[in-house]
């Protein structure tokens, strides 16, 4: 998959091309259907599907200090969609003089002039242009006049918790912020997955005889509401190991036994040892476990930790 940042860089072969546009945090069900739409059509086309996205989230510059948690890094967000088909996405830079762009001036200079849109896919409550001013009804407008056919779809919902729920980026941070992570992988489609380096941490859980993989992630990453859960690590840009699962107990906290300020994400790996200091990994969340507790001494929390273990075996089945 081709990847640029800006409109500037934009290749100059690009040619017309089939778009669709919006942040994509999570690639979620919803997103998918999305983009397995606009695939579709650029196929039918034989055009390129170009993904257009925005770094940082807009929220952050319409109203500063409102960043959403984030689903998934830039990175793991160009792996999700060009796994689905997507042949090229662009990310533009969300400044305060993006925002203030017209939704004329939006499809002119974005949609026209760099991207050669010929047609365009997005949600049916996409909005864009200065003050969310334009909707799907304006940019139809704006279609037949500049030649490119627009197309938008309803909303992906959820049933299985026993109402529907309209699946949404918004709806699954706010699953996994309250540790449901069974509903965050039904509207996402995979289990949620935080993303970031092996970092030196005080390495008391090797003492413990439980040493762990300490994931220092971004800083704007959605992490799931603290406590222990059973999951998988998965290796990325690893030599030779890239890809590699394997199973894990996660704990997400302060360790309250211990006094401890500072929230880590930390993955212990069954029947696996190895230096993964400076390595790129993700921690995939399957189930929540239990909350995270202060308990009197390290002698109560190795004996939790010895049934935390267990209790993952038995629901990854490993």
């Amino acid at each position: 998959m081709r990847r640029w940042r800006g409109l500037e860089a934009t290749p100059g072969d690009l040619g017309r091309s089939v778009v669709t546009v919006g942040m994509y945090d999570g690639v979620h069900r919803g997103h998918q259907q999305l983009i397995g739409t606009a695939v579709a059509r650029a196929r039918a086309l034989g055009l390129p599907a170009l993904l257009l996205t925005f770094d940082p989230h807009p929220a952050e510059v319409v109203r500063p200090g409102s960043h959403p948690a984030i689903l998934t890094t830039a990175d793991r967000k160009a792996e999700l969609v060009a796994a689905l088909g997507v042949d090229a996405m662009c990310v533009l830079p969300f400044t305060p003089e993006f925002s203030r762009l017209s939704p004329e001036g939006f499809t002119h200079t974005v949609l026209v002039e760099h991207l050669h849109a010929a047609a365009v896919v997005v949600g049916e409550n996409f909005s864009y242009g200065h003050r969310a001013a334009g909707d799907v009804a304006s940019l139809t407008r704006e279609g037949r006049r500049f030649g490119f056919a627009v197309e938008g779809l309803d909303l992906t919902a959820d049933s299985a918790g026993g109402g529907e729920v309209t699946i949404s980026s918004t709806y699954i941070r706010a699953c996994v912020a309250a540790g449901d992570l069974g509903a965050a992988a039904r509207a996402l489609g995979r289990p949620h997955r935080v993303d970031g380096v092996v970092v030196k941490g005080d390495q008391r859980g090797r003492e413990l005889g439980y040493p762990t993989a300490n994931v220092e992630s971004h800083p704007y990453t959605a992490v799931p509401a603290d406590g222990v859960y059973a999951g998988h690590l998965v290796l990325r840009d690893v030599q030779g190991r890239s890809g590699q699962r394997f199973p894990a107990a996660i704990s997400v906290g302060t360790n309250p036994t211990f006094q401890g300020t500072r929230r880590t994400v930390e993955a212990f790996l069954l029947d696996w040892s190895g230096d993964l200091y400076g390595d790129h990994v993700g921690v995939e969340f399957v189930e929540r476990l239990r909350p995270m507790v202060a308990y009197t001494g390290p002698e109560a929390l190795v004996a939790q930790m010895d049934a935390d273990v267990v209790e993952t075996r038995r629901v990854l089945g490993v």
